[in-house]
Parts: C-alpha cells; sequence; structure tokens
C-alpha cells in the first residue's frame, strides 16, 4: 500500500458509507478541516444518526429511548446530505460510482467507509421466536419489550455486550445464565485474571456464570424453550441473546479493489488500497505506529481516526490517532475502564482489589502497555502518561506498594 498518494485537490463530493458514530464525526471533522463540497452519509437503517453503547444498557433497561447523535437541524445547517434507508450494494471504484441496494448510483470524488460491524450468528440455529442479537435500535427495543421480571435468558458470550447485556437483564429481574467458551468473562480481551474478577462482579449479582462452556442448541417448536450447553447440561430458557462478537461490514467491496483482511486495510491516515478511498471506525484496520495493523472496537478511536482522516483528506497534515487507546464497559454500579493497546498475553498485576473495585496494570517486555479498572476511574486515568512513554513495570509496581 502505498502512503504517498494525496488527494489531488478539494474534492467536490464527499460520500460517507455509514451513518453511526464514525461516520458523524467523519463528517464533523471534514467541516471543521474547511471542506465546503458536498457531503453525503449513506445509511441502511431510517433512523437518525444514533450512539450505540447505550443500546446494551440504558435503553435496554427502559431508561433511555433516544440515543440520536445529532439533531436533524444539525445535518441541515452544516450541508450534510443523509440518504437513509438504503445500503451499500457495490462500488466501481475505477468510475467512482456507489451503487445502493435501492438502486441509486452516486458519484463521488472521496469515499469514506463506516459501515461498522454485524453481529456474529451461530450457524445451524433453528429460527425460534425469542432468540436475540443486539447491534441496532430495534434490537434492544425488541429484547426490551420481550423482557417480564422472573424470566429466565441465556446469554452466549461474555464478552463486552453479552456482560452489559448479562447486567440489564438482572436490574430488569431477569434470572440469567452467561456462558462463555473462554476461561472467564473477557478473557480474549483482558485476560482471565481480570476475568476473573469481572465474574465475581456478576456472580455477586446473581447471575449464574458458566465459563469454559459454549451453546451447542436451542430447542421448542415456534418459540425457545430450552437450550442445550456445551457439557450437555440443558436449561430452560424464555430468551437468548447471542453476544459472540462482530464481524466487518465489507461484503459489499468484493470485486472493487480495496484490500480488506479483517475489516478495510488502511494506513495510518485511513487510505486504504485504493485511491480515493478510505476507512474509518469499527470496520477499518488502521497501520500503528509500533507495526502492523490493528482495529479498534472501542466509541473514542471512532472520532480520534476521523480526525486524523478528513485533515488527511483536506491535505492538511495530520498527527498519527491517539496511541493510548481507551474503553469502557457500564456493568452494574461498576464502570470498567481501560488505557492501553491491552491484550490477553499480556502479562496482568492486579495491584488493588477491595472485593468489588480493582485496578490492574498490563505489561509486555517489562514495559507499561496499559492499566484496567473497575470503579477507579482516577486511577486509571492518572497512568495514560507512563502507558504513553511505557514506563518500566518495576517503577508502577513499586509505586502501587
Amino acid at each position: 500500500m502505498s502512503n504517498e498518494r494525496e488527494t489531488e485537490s478539494t474534492p467536490e463530493r464527499v460520500v460517507v458509507v455509514g451513518a453511526g458514530l464514525a461516520a458523524v464525526r467523519t463528517a464533523e471533522e471534514l467541516r471543521r478541516a474547511g471542506y465546503e463540497g458536498e457531503l453525503v452519509l449513506v445509511g441502511d437503517e431510517t433512523h437518525l444518526p444514533y450512539d450505540r453503547p447505550p443500546l446494551s444498557k440504558e435503553v435496554l433497561r427502559g431508561d433511555r429511548d433516544d440515543t440520536t447523535l445529532r439533531p436533524s437541524e444539525f445535518f441541515g445547517d452544516n450541508r450534510i446530505e443523509l440518504m437513509l434507508g438504503a445500503a451499500a450494494r457495490s462500488v466501481d471504484t475505477a468510475s467512482r460510482i456507489l451503487t445502493l441496494t435501492d438502486g441509486t448510483e452516486l458519484g463521488y470524488d472521496e469515499l469514506v467507509v463506516a459501515t461498522g460491524l454485524r453481529p456474529r450468528r451461530i450457524p445451524g440455529l433453528p429460527d425460534l421466536a425469542g432468540v436475540h442479537v443486539l447491534r441496532s435500535l430495534e434490537d434492544s427495543r425488541a429484547l426490551r419489550e420481550a423482557i417480564v421480571p422472573g424470566a429466565r435468558a441465556l446469554v452466549v458470550g461474555a464478552g463486552f455486550i453479552g456482560c452489559e447485556v448479562a447486567a440489564s437483564l438482572r436490574a430488569r429481574e431477569v434470572e440469567v445464565v452467561l456462558v462463555e467458551p473462554q476461561p472467564t468473562p473477557l478473557a480474549s480481551v483482558l485476560g482471565a485474571e481480570v476475568g476473573a474478577l469481572v465474574t465475581r462482579l456478576h456472580t455477586a449479582e446473581g447471575v449464574d456464570v458458566r465459563a469454559g462452556v459454549g451453546l451447542s442448541e436451542i430447542r421448542g417448536d415456534e418459540r425457545v424453550t430450552s437450550a442445550v450447553l456445551g457439557d450437555g447440561s440443558e436449561i430452560d430458557v424464555d430468551l437468548v441473546v447471542l453476544g459472540i462478537g462482530s464481524i466487518p461490514v465489507t461484503e459489499w467491496l468484493e470485486g472493487s479493489g480495496v484490500e480488506v483482511e479483517n475489516g478495510v486495510v488502511c494506513d495510518g491516515t485511513g487510505r486504504t488500497s485504493t485511491p480515493h478511498v478510505w476507512a474509518v471506525g469499527d470496520v477499518a484496520s488502521w497501520q500503528v505506529p509500533a507495526g502492523g495493523r490493528r482495529r479498534i472496537e472501542h466509541w473514542t478511536n471512532a472520532g480520534e481516526q476521523a480526525s486524523v482522516l478528513a485533515k488527511t483528506i483536506m491535505g492538511v497534515e495530520a498527527g498519527a490517532a491517539a496511541q493510548v487507546p481507551y474503553f469502557w464497559s457500564d456493568q452494574y454500579d461498576i464502570k470498567i475502564q481501560g488505557l492501553g493497546a491491552v491484550t490477553a498475553d499480556d502479562t496482568v498485576h492486579v495491584v488493588r482489589d477491595d472485593g468489588r473495585k480493582f485496578l490492574a496494570y498490563y505489561e509486555r517486555d517489562g514495559r507499561f502497555v496499559g492499566a484496567v479498572g473497575g470503579g477507579l476511574p482516577a486511577l486509571v486515568m492518572k497512568s495514560r502518561a507512563k502507558i504513553a512513554a511505557g514506563a518500566p513495570i518495576d517503577e508502577l509496581l513499586t509505586a502501587a506498594v
């Protein structure tokens, strides 16, 4: 992939495919960078662009219904055209024409891919009522409407979404079994040590956490009534929520020449392998200074990448996206926060633990690479500079004693 290509001139029309956070932030940043041309956002849903993190929390609990990112007047005031209700079907990158599923053809000078993710499904499961995924506003509302106190729910997958859904269901007085093939919840992203602390949190709230086991089968006629787990146990259920991860929405790019490998392959500013095509947000796998590429599914990452991408399109020198990623997850009364590009392979040091709140430091090659805390925001956030500097972990551990 060449990093030398610049836009030939200020584009007359920029089309952003997607209408979520990354798309809206890209449009905002383009206007902020001085772009005065046509700006179009294409989205497959009919809603105004909305925020997704609340779907597994406030919306599901019934505490909030509207998560619109910006009011309709914002788009008019900023001359951002919304084309909603039709997804991208294909793109001809030679002629620079995007075709939508309703047959609309839309020319562009620069195309930004911000199509995000879609939930993974388990192949072979029967199509029964009572089985849910959670990605869209409709998904969240449908699950919320199905909740009645005392209902029995199986949540499959204990990543961030699965854990948040389990917490929200417990707040609605639903009996919850949470299953996860990994050794603990969140083990694949935060490691088993922190995963054990998250397990403790859910167990204390009445969740039946079953790690090291997955879902084998669901049973029922028209509606799910039971589920068989990988260990052969069968449980009665009224609801099943699948939270087994998501996959990038890239199939519409087939044949376009845009390189795709676990997302759209980009350089460090959002350029793809094809001229005049860019990618941002959850769908984008950006080059990182440490080497290689990463696709980061964190809320703050969308805005940071959008700023870099917009400036680059406008020919303005842009620094790299933030090198200390930040993420959070609200579960019960605990906000789990993390700084740094932590992995499950890092060495984890739990430096604070009062039985509910906790703080863990992550070590890689003797360096401090990240911090994850539950209910201790000040201690997490103050570690940013040392993470950015790659401070020796011994220095942090000595100070924590």
